[in-house]
């Protein structure tokens, strides 16, 4: 029935009220979270409406349907009453029927479940006549083999006897299957002391028949016999035996403590005589199994795998119990040596597999997991991590030692860094399964390096030579014996844990090495990885990408300490230049023609630096050490030559008016004997001197006077004052 639709100002959807599951409460809930109640009761009376008025108009449109409802069903009652006898008696009569048909099927399952129970039964009868034929028939066989004259199925022909074990044990297999089937039956109790005495008779004449037939190398009497054995699915009792009649012998003789020790190469002497004996011993067995390229293949015997199951577990369980000294990783460069040539021995055997799918049988196999759980490589790695790593520290509390003559690098810490990344991918040390762990060494060698270099570029005191007293000018200009260069393998405050300026450059020049030498070590893993079957050569080259990343992150730090360096060297001498008064003021000396003697001393450290950087650092790189340096000198430079001017503008103005105020005093003071250039001339002319004795040799170091910030504001200072001095 469909309600009437109401306007759409309405609150509530009209088709809530049909649902099922309606309840008023939810409904005033779910209304008041959009209205009042005042507006929710006025669209409820108003709905209300609506319904009435559609409940009056479908009563007016179907009025005469309703005033006819009771004249229609006059004499309804009667009717009913008629029809409840026959309904009555249909309803007895098919319960009769229906019980009659419930027994009949009662009955029907009762035969059928006596009829399954005796089916069974006489399959069970059948199996156990069945077994009881197989015992009686495989018995007969063999005593009338046994009743021939001078005839046993030990010594009869090869042939005939395998023919006959073949027979027996098919007559076997289904013995087998019958007893299995017939599992808990009395009778089969009683047979079973006779299937024991026929399968303790089978097992011994196969294991003597198969003895024999490898002993005289008799293929048939070989291919019988495991056929035989895989017909009665005792396959792994063939390869037992083989393992402990044909193989375990042979290691015995082999796998022998003495003669290992005997020679320096005993053990790889054992692993080939153990590799020899596949093909000596077992070429028969390959031939019979398919394992060998010349077998035919319709005479090929399948499920079986003598390499894998009887030749390996005696070999390693020969080596275990005989050789265990040979896993002790106390010596890693013995186990070294030992390992390898076990791993090589093992690949070798590995290719003696006569598939894919006998490899797959070996490397699951328990003995092989063994074999390979009892090298202890995580403790190999743990020695070879405190050689290298250890090298590595030592190198690194030795500090900035130069490295030997002939070395690539210029640091010891330095070559013994690359030594140690060759030692982790190089012979003798590498193994493949530990190369993760190498792989993560190779790292931390680089990240020990560069916070090394860190602690000593950014722990290491700078000189502090500006506490130093600035020392007076010698009294001629052009003197330079008092002035001399302290020596490049000390520092300048004299305190020993300071850096030089060689120290910086070798440091920069093994920092480019280093880098350069990262392609060499990325092919040096790349070529270790491959052969591990490693694919994904990216991460790797990630991994170097952010070393490389890790050793340049110290060259900011090593740019600024040069220059810090370079600049307190120059300056304490450029500090002289407020000395310059003191020599031509009342000392009637001549004028200057040339720089004074400090501008060389000042300078010094930065020639020094050109020649120690040849062929160490780029060019490019001294040159902007050179310029940084030299523009945080110049900006000092420029406060102490703008001090020195000022102070003798000051004076000059000083004697000037002490001169009025004399009125004709005498100016022998402030001029020359002859009436030449006043004192402060001669000053200002000799810091002009100097300042463009600068600007030559910044020439010569191969920059610019121009590249050189402040430089430009100092030579308009020293000119104006050169315009005043003459």
């Amino acid at each position: 029935m469909n309600l009437p639709k109401g306007p759409d100002s309405l609150c509530f959807d009209k088709d809530v009220f049909m649902k099922d599951d309606f309840d008023v409460d939810q409904f005033v809930a779910e209304c008041r979270k959009q209205v009042q109640l005042e507006e929710m009761r006025e669209d409820l009376e108003l709905y209300y409406k609506l319904l009435k008025t559609a409940m009056v108009e479908l009563i007016n449109k179907d009025y005469a349907d309703f005033v006819n409802l009771s004249t229609n069903l006059v004499g309804m009652d009667k009717a009913l009453n008629q029809l409840s006898v026959p309904l009555g008696q249909l309803r007895e009569e098919v319960m009769s029927l229906r019980s009659c048909v419930s027994e009949v099927i009662e009955a029907i399952d009762s035969q059928l479940s006596k009829q399954d129970d005796l089916q069974k039964k006489k399959v069970y009868v059948l199996r156990l006549i069945q077994v009881v034929r197989s015992v009686e028939k495989i018995e007969k066989i063999l005593h009338s083999q046994n009743s021939k004259e001078s005839s046993s199925l030990e010594i009869s022909s090869p042939l005939l006897a395998g023919q006959i074990l073949e027979r027996i044990a098919t007559e076997f297999n289904q013995l087998q299957f019958h007893a299995v089937q017939s599992k808990g039956m009395p009778l089969l109790d009683k047979v079973r002391p006779r299937i024991a005495g026929i399968t303790s008779m089978l097992q011994q004449s196969l294991e003597g028949l198969l003895i024999e037939g490898l002993q005289t190398s008799n293929v048939d009497m070989v291919r019988h016999c495991l056929r035989t054995y895989a017909t009665i699915d005792k396959t792994r009792d063939a390869e037992a035996l083989v393992g402990q009649v044909l193989v375990k012998p042979y290691m015995d003789q082999v796998i022998v403590e003495k003669v290992v020790k005997s020679s320096p190469n005993g053990l790889q002497l054992m692993y080939t005589r153990l590799l020899e004996f596949v093909p000596h011993h077992c070429r028969l067995l390959r031939e019979v199994t398919g394992g060998a390229i010349s077998s035919d293949k319709a005479d090929i015997v399948p499920g079986y795998d003598f390499l894998v199951n009887s030749v390996w577990p005696e070999i390693i369980k020969g080596i275990e119990e005989r050789l265990a000294y040979l896993f002790n990783p106390g010596n890693p460069d013995i186990f070294y040596e030992r390992y390898s040539a076990s791993m090589e021995f093992v690949r070798r055997f590995e290719r003696q597999c006569s598939s894919q799918a006998s490899v797959k049988r070996l490397r699951v196999h328990p003995s092989y997991t063994s074999f390979h759980n009892k090298w202890n490589l995580p403790v190999y790695f743990q020695l070879r991590y405190k050689e290298i790593a250890g090298s590595l520290e030592n190198a690194v509390s030795d500090g900035l030692v130069a490295a030997p003559a002939g070395s690539a690098y210029h640091l010891q810490v330095s070559e013994v860094l690359w030594s140690c990344l060759v030692r982790c991918w190089s012979d003798k040390i590498y193994l493949s399964p530990l190369a993760h762990r190498f792989w993560k060494l190779t790292l931390q060698l680089y990240a020990r390096y560069a916070k090394f270099l860190d602690e000593v570029l950014t722990k290491t005191p700078t000189p502090e030579v500006t506490k130093e007293p600035t020392r007076p000018l010698p009294s001629s200009a052009s003197s330079t014996s008092s002035r001399t260069s302290l020596e490049e393998g000390g520092s300048e405050s004299g305190s020993p844990v300071s850096l030089s300026t060689k120290q910086l450059v070798y440091i920069a020049a093994d920092i480019q090495k280093l880098q350069e030498k990262i392609p060499e070590l990325s092919e040096m893993v790349r070529q270790r990885l491959e052969a591990n079957g490693f694919k994904n050569f990216a991460l790797v080259e990630d991994a170097l990408s952010d070393s490389k990343a890790c050793l340049s992150s110290s060259i900011p730090t090593l740019n600024i300490k040069m220059s810090q360096h370079l600049t307190e060297r120059s300056c304490r001498f450029l500090k002289s230049a407020s000395e310059v008064p003191r020599l031509y003021r009342r000392t009637n000396k001549d004028v200057p023609v040339r720089a004074s003697a400090y501008m060389d001393n000042a300078l010094r450290p930065l020639h020094q630096l050109l020649t120690d950087s040849t062929g160490l650092v780029t060019p490019a790189t001294a040159q902007e050490w050179l310029r940084v340096a030299l523009s945080e000198c110049t900006q000092r430079y420029y406060e102490t030559i703008s001090e020195v001017l000022s102070s003798v503008r000051k004076m000059e103005e000083s004697l000037k008016r002490l001169k009025q105020a004399r009125k004709g005093a005498s100016t022998a003071t402030t001029a020359g004997a002859n009436g030449g250039p006043t004192d402060d001339s001669k000053i200002r002319l000799q810091l002009a001197l100097d300042v463009e004795y600068l600007g030559e040799q910044i020439q010569k170091m191969g920059l610019q006077p121009s590249d050189i910030s402040m430089f430009s504001t100092l030579m308009d200072l020293v000119k104006e004052a050169r315009e005043l001095a003459e």
